[in-house]
């Protein structure tokens, strides 16, 4: 009975999970562009930091949890995985619901940081541990890049205003505008939202993963790496549908660093851990390199195509195999 009673609630937590997800997403993405409207910015710049870094909870959550109880691999892979998950796989699918337009600015600086940072963690990691110095600097260039998005979204420092708009997108009439309370309550439900969306939808199908017979590292491999990509997957998902690009790859590009750098740079700062030649090698070139092609993609044809959706997706696809044949199970 008690079992019996666990399937039905995991039967009904699964949809119940997923509606948590489309609601609290469809909460954000209006909070996220009704803040943007009120401050006079672009959506990219909400995207690249608030929605960015609530996206992100998961993983945050995830690789701290990992490095408190010394598993240094499990908060790195968590993060290459994440990475990958977002460019290969949210991309693809936002790309199939609608070709999203990438604005010059983003091509040409958000984007190729997005790049370098992924590159930048190479030499932090190179000699297999991680330390409180190096996690130190990760942290430091993350506040230096916040800052520089906040003070170029304002203007100051000689920046370019951050208030053009892509097509499809516009500013609405100040009378029109979402009064600030309301915008703060959108953002603060769609988080909520999300997280609780996700909890219900990865505990559920894991369950029945597990009564299905799945081994723990297919569940590992499927159900949790895509998992602690939901919020990234819906969050970018509707807002394609509402043709809100820049919130769309401001939430994506924005998440990657955050990962990158907050993250691993949490996890070092509150324990210092090692890091396995594998996570230094093939399995970080695979992150870094998916977030070159992301980039040659959009540099060559200033938009992500539905055939790059196709391309991304297939890459992602080639990535769970490979992680399919070079994981063990345990």
């Amino acid at each position: 009975m008690n079992l019996q009673m666990t399937m039905i609630w995991a039967l009904i937590g699964l949809p119940t999970g997923l509606v948590f997800l489309l609601k609290g997403a469809d909460f954000l993405v209006d909070g996220a562009v009704g803040l943007a409207e009120r401050l006079r910015v672009r959506p990219l710049v909400i995207g690249l930091t608030i929605v960015a870094m609530g996206t992100s909870a998961p993983e945050v959550a995830a690789s701290v949890t990992a490095s408190l109880r010394g598993l240094g691999d499990i908060a790195v892979g968590n993060v290459y995985g994440s990475n990958i998950a977002n460019l290969a796989l949210v991309g693809g699918v936002c790309a199939l619901i609608r070709p999203l337009g990438v604005q010059a600015g983003v091509r040409h600086r958000e984007i190729p940081v997005m790049v370098v940072v992924a590159l930048g963690l190479y030499p932090v990691l190179y000699n297999g541990f991680l330390g409180r110095l190096e996690s130190g600097v990760l942290l430091g260039v993350f506040a230096a890049l916040i800052t520089f998005t906040i003070v170029g979204a304002k203007g100051g420092c000689g920046a370019k205003p951050l208030i053009e708009i892509s097509p499809g997108e516009h500013l609405q009439q100040p009378g029109h505008r979402k009064r600030l309370p309301l915008v703060f309550l959108l953002i603060g439900a769609g988080l909520l939202g999300l997280a609780l969306g996700a909890h219900l939808t990865v505990e559920s199908a894991v369950f029945l993963g597990k009564r299905l017979g799945l081994s723990d590292a297919v569940i590992g491999l499927t159900i949790i790496a895509v998992g602690t990509s939901l919020p990234e997957l819906m969050t970018s998902t509707v807002a394609a549908f509402k043709g809100h690009d820049d919130l769309s790859i401001g939430n994506l590009v924005g998440s990657n660093v955050f990962n990158t750098l907050l993250v691993i740079g949490t996890a070092g700062v509150i324990r210092p851990f090692a890091v396995s030649a594998r996570l230094v090698g093939t399995d970080y070139w695979i992150m870094a390199g998916v977030c070159t092609v992301f980039m040659l993609i959009v540099l060559i044809q200033k938009r992500i195509s539905r055939g790059a959706g196709v391309f991304l997706l297939c890459v992602y696809l080639a990535y769970m195999a490979y992680l399919f044949v070079y994981t063990p199970a345990v």
